[in-house]
């Protein structure tokens, strides 16, 4: 049976939303549940015959602490016990609500990234306008990137696309200013020149609109573009049901409206909720690590452990292993010749 670790102290919410989280999850039979924290506060929390196991440790990374001092003194944090526990094979997988600075920091210095891989990533899933699925990568995991950095976030994020979403050709994109090869900057022409010879659906520079229209199923970026991305995203999904809770509350034939529609906009507010998606992967790691939003709810985290499991059983850390093993060969055959 799959384990999975959860770093039962970090969120804006822990422990109590993590806790409830991981009960859920094995209420559902999702698998085993390890919470990894201060058990004087986690136990208390628990109910009855719950069955989790708890790994003890009082040293908690807070969620504005700077991960450089992280690393250098707490080493024994649950979010790197977690990691502990993956590293020695104790569970499958990790989620983390906590510190992402941290959690990706404690990720490459315990875990080690795949052969190959210079940057990690961390890879966000968007509903779009066909009704299926975009990734985006890099959601903020290195801000300053190379072209190489990039060509590796396509390989991973083509391997992501197809086994764990199930698109048999992921059509691949940069982010950019326009779609004409003129756009762009520096790192976006060198990138597009590098993925035109890459053996992947590479279809070449997308727009902003394109990660919610369909046009592409891998979206790659920087981690500061990226990022800044995810957070208008994330924004503008908030403010228009706002401005539709605000109109309806306002107009009683807008509340005869939406008594009518309830199960459109119902639909609709799960489909822009970050907690139907759990959390965001952190791939090029040597594991599984899932983070979460740091505003993580019980359902959230409930749905982050169901990702992580999905992640271990379809093998995706495995089968970004063998393609970037084949980026390495290639690379090295084309520098031979």
């Amino acid at each position: 049976m799959v384990r999975i670790a959860v770093d039962a102290m970090g969120g804006d919410h822990a422990p109590l939303a993590i806790v409830r989280g991981a009960e859920a999850a094995c209420a559902e039979k999702v698998g085993e549940v390890v919470l990894v924290g201060d058990e004087k506060v986690i136990v208390p929390l628990l109910k009855a015959r719950s069955g989790i196991e708890v790994v003890h440790t009082p040293v908690a990374v807070e969620m504005k602490e700077s991960p450089s001092v992280a690393l250098r003194r707490k080493r024994d944090s649950s979010v790197n016990k977690a990691f502990g526990l993956l590293k020695s094979g104790s569970v499958q997988g990790v989620v983390s609500a906590g510190n992402s600075g941290a959690a990706m920091a404690f990720a490459i210095v315990t875990l080690g990234r795949i052969p190959g891989v210079e940057r990690p990533a961390i890879l966000t899933i968007h509903p779009n306008v066909l009704g299926t699925r975009s990734i985006l990568l890099d959601a903020g995991g290195t801000v300053d990137c190379r072209p190489s950095h990039l060509v590796q976030f396509a390989i991973m994020g083509n391997v992501f696309a197809k086994y764990a979403l199930g698109v048999e050709a992921p059509r691949v994109g940069v982010l950019s200013n326009g779609e004409e090869e003129t756009k762009g900057n520096e790192l976006t022409r060198e990138t597009h020149a590098l993925l035109k010879g890459a053996d992947l659906n590479y279809r070449g520079y997308i727009e902003g609109t394109d990660l919610y229209n369909g046009t592409a199923d891998v979206v790659i970026t920087d981690g500061f573009v990226g990022n800044v991305a995810l957070k208008v995203s994330e924004g503008m999904a908030e403010a228009i049901i706002g401005l539709l809770r605000g109109k309806i509350a306002g107009s009683l034939r807008a509340k005869l409206g939406y008594l009518l529609l309830s199960g459109v906009f119902k639909a609709l507010s799960r489909m822009v909720d970050y907690s139907e998606y759990g959390g965001a992967p952190l791939v090029g790691v040597d594991g599984v690590c899932i983070i979460c939003h740091g505003k993580s709810n019980e359902r959230a985290i409930k749905n982050a452990i169901i990702q992580a499991k999905g992640f271990v059983g379809k093998n995706v850390n495995e089968r970004i292993k063998d393609a970037m093993q084949d980026y390495v060969s290639l690379t090295k055959a084309g520098k031979e010749h």
